[in-house]
């Protein structure tokens, strides 16, 4: 998962301070392994250095004083870029194919069509995996086997997901978060 990127992806909705940023990121994408407040502080800095994001004054608050982050035309470029770009296909991608799914509709950007790509690319490497298993020796055949299972498996879930699109973009408008437990 690539959290400057998602971290960018959430600074596009709406600038928010890094308490902001981390309790999002926690709800949307933090499943089993939240994001520690340094490492969204960290992230914030590089992003700034890279010209990707801008801070705020600081800004009085119930604690420390705040500083509100905002994207730049540069890191909404990247943010277009990491977005329509598909995943090299291989297992367990789930994370990340959910998190792109998510921001793109948190964005209002075509899911759908990220999600077609994404299909395109898993059949593609599937196409390579058949190869080997066609041309290689046993070891071939069950490596090239248990990675066409996985991408089976994805290939499902981005059907899924492609008939749950409008349910889930309701879901995200309503400003709804999952259950933390749910998972």
């Amino acid at each position: 998962m690539s959290v400057p990127l998602t971290i960018l992806g959430l600074l596009e909705r709406e600038p928010s301070h890094g308490y902001d940023l981390k309790r999002d990121y926690d709800a949307y994408f933090g499943r089993g392994k939240q994001l520690p407040f340094g490492q969204v502080y960290a992230t914030l800095a590089r992003l700034a250095r890279d010209g990707k994001v801008v801070a705020g004054d600081a800004e009085p608050g119930d604690g420390p004083d705040r500083k509100r982050y905002a994207i730049t035309d540069a890191g909404r470029a990247e943010v277009d870029a990491w977005l329509g770009d598909a995943v090299e296909p291989e297992p367990h991608l789930q994370t990340i194919l959910f998190t792109k799914v998510t921001l793109a509709l948190m964005l209002g950007k075509p899911a759908e069509a990220y999600l077609n790509r994404q299909r395109s690319a898993h059949i593609r490497r599937m196409q390579q995996f058949t190869e080997l298993r066609r041309t290689g020796g046993l070891i071939d055949l069950l490596l090239a086997d248990h990675a066409l299972f996985h991408l089976e498996a994805d290939l499902r879930w981005i059907d899924i997901t492609s008939a749950r699109l409008a349910e889930l973009k309701q879901m995200l408008t309503r400003g709804e978060t999952p259950d933390p437990k749910g998972y």
